[in-house]
């Protein structure tokens, strides 16, 4: 009896599923999970550099980070003002006049990169899809605040220093060892006794408190000067503003390093860039045209009407000097030693089934990154229904991601440059460093990028006008989903025009087709339904 109860639980719950050491097939699966400092930050490195070969060698690598980009961030976020009024008892008028004025000072500061970049090469869109690629071919990147000295043309002292992954690293006097990364920092420095991990200082609550940048890439060549550490605190003990920003995603709790967007496909993409590169070469082989003289005479005589191609000066260029190589090409001829045979095989090119096979890998990948097999070939040749199907998943992930960057990038950016706006008396916002509510009350905004794509546009924009009709939506938030900018300031537009076609003796509608008046037939049943 005993006997019998000690086995029951041996064998209960999972030990006899997932967690079994006695299945054939689970027990050579010997799974060892650590920290995320040691499963993460110990392999980070070589996760970056195989990360950054996919996406200039593989073009399925390579579109999945531009689509990204393409979606996420596209020409650049762009602000829109979308301060509490409740909270500073403003009125409609108050709201619309302060974000115009505040929005077009800020565009002059994100829109010169002399006056928001800190080598000048980038203005604050361009910023933004640097350091989105960045974070996704890295798994993080960084962001260092640099105060320049103001100018008449240049009023805000405000720059943006974007920092790649690779110098965010723990120094060697904190005490490193090997791929860990993980070091303390030693009595005599800031931040004595706190933790290091690969760049990150955390303090006893696990709170970050600083950041380390090496002045050199690892393994950097023809750089002068020694290798040295700046620590730059997270916040400013002063302002309360950050000094530099991270931006990342976490996938485990305690984790200060991000991962980059390619580690779990890293594998199948690299095996997809071979198998695509073998099947091309074989095909090119198949186009050659090549001919084998077998000879007893002096091999290193060419033949006298050589068809290989020839050099300026009439020497064949593709004709290898090394006795033991043969090259084959359009037009060429080998010349093969007395015994010497040319043999080939017959592969079948192309392969039967490579482009499905090729297809089934990306829909892998595609799941593993959230972007559907469609918009990471960008092949849409299934039915309406399926192209549609694919659209709206990618944009939940790109949606997500966009919210991501907005939180870790775009406002804090906005917060740091309103509060030196402010101080420096350019934009008016009475209590600002008064009191926190009221400055989260000024700096509130919303951030507007590329729309999502339609495939049959007139359908949507009836819906979006029965959602409107019914009080789910509202005009100015269908504006921002199709990326038409400003619904206030569309509405005076259209005024304006209205009163110039009215001016040439031609009608104009609200809705529907020109000289509709107002009215408009969706569903082209006839039935005419009114749109407010």
């Amino acid at each position: 009896m005993a006997k019998r109860y000690k086995d029951r639980i041996r064998a209960s719950g999972y030990s006899e599923s997932g967690a079994s050491v006695i299945k054939r097939a689970l027990k050579s699966f010997k799974a060892i999970s650590g920290s995320p400092h040691d499963d993460i930050d110990a392999n980070n490195f070589t996760l970056r550099q195989r990360s950054r070969v996919l996406y200039t060698a593989s073009p399925v690598a390579t579109s999945a980070i531009n689509t990204n980009r393409t979606n996420v961030v596209g020409c650049g976020l762009e602000l829109r003002g979308a301060l509490k009024k409740n909270i500073l008892h403003m009125t409609d008028e108050q709201a619309r006049a302060w974000h115009e004025s505040t929005e077009a000072e800020f565009e002059m500061w994100a829109g010169d990169k002399t006056r928001c970049d800190a080598i000048g090469l980038n203005n604050f869109y361009e910023i933004q899809q640097l350091a989105l690629k960045s974070w996704l071919m890295s798994g993080d990147a960084f962001v260092l605040i640099k105060r320049y000295p103001s100018t008449k043309l240049s009023p805000y002292t405000l720059r943006l220093h974007v920092i790649e992954a690779d110098r965010i690293s723990t120094p060697t006097y904190c005490g490193s060892a090997g791929n860990v990364r993980v070091g303390i920092v030693p009595p005599g420095y800031p931040g004595a006794g706190n933790l290091v991990y690969d760049g990150v200082e955390v303090d006893g609550n696990g709170m970050v408190v600083a950041y380390y940048i090496c002045n050199r890439y690892p393994f950097e060549m023809y750089t002068m000067g020694n290798t040295e550490w700046t620590r730059v605190e997270a916040v400013g003990a002063k302002t309360g503003l950050p000094n530099i920003l991270h931006i990342m995603e976490a996938e485990r709790p305690d984790q200060y390093r991000g991962v980059p967007y390619l580690a779990q496909v890293i594998e199948p993409l690299l095996q997809l860039r071979r198998y695509t590169e073998s099947e091309l070469m074989a095909a090119l082989v198949q186009t050659f045209f090549t001919a084998w003289i077998v000879t007893k005479s002096d091999p290193s005589a060419l033949p006298f009407n050589e068809t290989g191609e020839l050099d300026p000066y009439g020497n064949p260029t593709d004709i290898s000097e090394d006795p033991n190589e043969y090259e084959m090409g359009p037009g060429t001829v080998n010349v093969l030693q007395e015994g010497e045979e040319v043999q080939f095989g017959n592969p079948n090119i192309p392969t039967a089934g490579f482009e499905t096979f090729v297809k089934t890998v990306c829909k892998m990948v595609g799941a593993a990154l959230e972007i559907p097999e469609e918009i990471l070939l960008k092949e849409f040749d299934s039915s309406y229904s399926a192209s549609r199907g694919a659209l709206l998943e990618a944009w939940k992930a790109f949606k997500m991601r966009r919210s991501w960057f907005v939180s870790d990038f775009c406002q804090p950016v906005y917060k740091i440059w309103l509060s030196e706006a402010v101080a420096r008396g350019r934009v008016k916002a009475p209590g600002f460093f008064a009191d926190p509510l009221i400055q989260d009350a000024w700096c509130s905004a919303q951030w507007t990028g590329p729309a999502q794509g339609s495939l049959d546009p007139l359908k949507e924009a009836n819906a979006d006008l029965a959602l409107i009709n019914a009080g789910i939506k509202t005009h100015t938030s269908v504006t921002l989903e199709r990326g038409g900018g400003d619904w206030e300031k569309n509405v005076a537009q259209l005024k304006h025009e209205k009163e110039l076609l009215a001016e040439g003796g031609m009608s104009y509608a609200q809705t529907g087709t020109p000289g509709n008046s107002g009215s408009s037939d969706p569903d082209g049943d006839g039935n005419a339904n009114n749109q407010d």
